[in-house]
């Protein structure tokens, strides 16, 4: 149990620690993480993500702080999220049942209501008023009904909260398989984590805007897909061997624009027509490598179709091409 409550307690601190003052920049072989973190009774307790690569792990200690001693410890991601994720499944399974019982319940109402409205109103001495008790036994079904409805909603808003925490679970689960403990002085001191890995956090996408004086523009944007939650997000179009002098880019909202070229192209061929065809031969006359991606092909400003740019180095030249999809 303790081990439990102790693996749960470093996803939680990363968490919390991460919203504040970690950032994470992308780049083209890997990612490079940074978090600020603060002791608590002269101990840090944080855990690393997957696929940290060896002798990238740096820890610099504020103004004021002394680093006293640093571990690395491996964490059992399946023990570590065994008794939360059974608790919250346990969570589901009963709001399902209770799914169960409210649809029975709106049956047995439901049909209730249709009972009331449909009988005929009989006088008697016992009844001098069969309206009034129609009415109220019709009313009372459908107040049941609303509440049944009710209860329906909120149940239903309870299994989608519980299956993003199931998806968070399984998440940190994923994403951190070892803990570090810095112990410092004094109690409260504060260090800075940082340390590489091997995840590739974005992919190249491109748009190619045709000119009409032999150039185009070739945007380069990336789209990020690595699990980046938590942190401030930047991406980089160089290697990490170059993150000490490569230009990154805040990434907020999951995409970036990273660069613009404008690059010579020759022997175009455009048919214009309702099947777009076009074809030439592109420059890389930046100093830059352009990995491979998908791009979109624009002509005076109109979108004609995407196609696959293939990669290529500083000084190469390629051909692109848009082939329509007619018949011939």
């Amino acid at each position: 149990m303790r081990k439990h409550l102790t693996c749960l307690s470093l996803i939680v601190f990363c968490a919390s620690s991460a919203s504040a003052e970690s950032i994470i920049t992308y780049y083209r072989d890997g990612a490079l993480l940074q978090q600020d973190a603060g002791a608590i009774k002269g101990v840090i307790d944080a855990p690393l993500a997957a696929g940290m690569l060896e002798q990238t792990l740096t820890i610099t200690p504020a103004r004021g702080t002394t680093i006293l001693d640093v571990e690395t410890h491996k964490i059992d991601a399946g023990a570590a999220g065994d008794k939360e994720f059974e608790t919250l499944t346990e969570q589901r399974r009963r709001l399902e049942d209770r799914l169960l019982a409210l649809e029975t319940r709106e049956t047995i109402f439901t049909s209730a209501a249709k009972s009331q409205s449909g009988k005929a109103p009989r006088k008697t001495k016992a009844n001098p008023d069969p309206m009034q008790a129609i009415r109220q036994g019709t009313d009372f079904a459908i107040a049941q009904l609303e509440a049944v409805y009710t209860a329906r909603r909120k149940t239903t808003q309870e299994i989608q909260k519980i299956d993003a925490r199931l998806a968070t679970t399984k998440k940190n689960l994923r994403t951190a398989d070892s803990s570090i403990r810095i112990t410092v002085t004094p109690h409260r001191g504060r260090v800075t984590i940082r340390y590489a890995t091997s995840e590739h956090g974005w992919q190249p996408q491109y748009n190619l805007q045709l000119g009409n004086d032999g150039f185009a523009r070739l945007q380069l944007s990336a789209r990020i897909n690595g699990s980046g939650r938590g942190h401030q997000v930047r991406v980089s179009s160089g290697t990490l061997a170059e993150s000490a002098r490569a230009e990154t880019v805040s990434a907020p909202s999951g995409s970036a624009v990273l660069a613009s070229y404008r690059m010579p192209i020759t022997d175009e061929h455009y048919t214009e027509g309702l099947f777009n065809r076009y074809s030439g031969m592109i420059t890389n006359n930046s100093t830059q490598y352009l990995p491979p991606g998908a791009s979109g092909l624009f002509r005076n400003g109109a979108y004609l179709g995407s196609f696959r740019f293939e990669g290529f180095s500083s000084g190469r030249s390629r051909t692109i091409s848009l082939k329509g999809l007619d018949k011939n």
